[in-house]
């Protein structure tokens, strides 16, 4: 009965804190127990056998993020070594459906969450700032896992998005500014009026309700 009770009231906190309801939660622990290896934590080499992950261009800065303690909201850099399924939750939430009972303001910020979220893909060494020849390869990679697009193509695109970038950053610089790469300010510029909301997905967890939004 304690042991029930006390089960109950981690579920509500935890919904509490991700905004999950208590059946998402539930499949998403079946997920991480199948994940773990029914261990309590989940390491690195637990996602080597995830089949969607494999053939993943961004496969191992999807991996990164899971154990980056910005993400997790532990630390300004640093990369944890486990997480545990609290852990697990926190970075899930960021791919969490946008509620359709949420206001505008909170639309934009969960929206600017899950940009910060991304961000921090793309500034792997956590000093808040992007090249804007990381961002090139980022897309690059991006497309290159798309099979409709050829390679030349994927490369003509990603130069692309790098001088559309650099016209936002640069751009609004004053003439002494020396430029020294893209910061988030600039990130949510440069991805303003994209659906983002509908690019993102975590297909390996075999969720419906990992989508950005519906």
């Amino acid at each position: 009965m304690g042991a029930a009770h006390s089960a109950s009231e981690e579920v509500r906190e935890l919904v509490g804190k991700t905004g999950f309801s208590s059946d998402q939660i539930e499949q998403l622990h079946r997920r991480f127990k199948q994940l773990s290896g029914d261990q309590p934590t989940i390491r690195k080499e637990n996602f080597n056998n995830v089949p969607d992950l494999e053939l993943n261009p961004i496969r191992s800065k999807i991996v990164r993020a899971f154990f980056d303690n910005r993400n997790l909201r532990k630390g300004p850099s640093g990369l944890a070594d486990e997480i545990n399924f609290e852990d697990f939750l926190t970075i899930m939430s960021y791919f969490r459906p946008i509620d359709i009972a949420m206001d505008e303001e909170q639309v934009q910020l969960c929206r600017k969450e899950k940009l910060r979220f991304l961000f921090h893909m793309y500034d792997s060494d956590s000093d808040g700032r992007i090249t804007l020849e990381e961002y090139r390869n980022v897309v690059e990679e991006l497309l290159s896992g798309n099979p409709h697009i050829e390679k030349e193509s994927a490369r003509s695109i990603a130069d692309g998005a790098m001088m559309e970038a650099a016209s936002v950053c640069v751009g609004q610089m004053e003439p002494d500014q020396v430029y020294e790469g893209i910061t988030f300010d600039d990130f949510l510029k440069i991805w303003q009026g994209i659906d983002i909301e509908t690019k993102m997905h975590v297909r390996f967890l075999n969720v419906e309700t990992m989508a950005l939004c519906h």
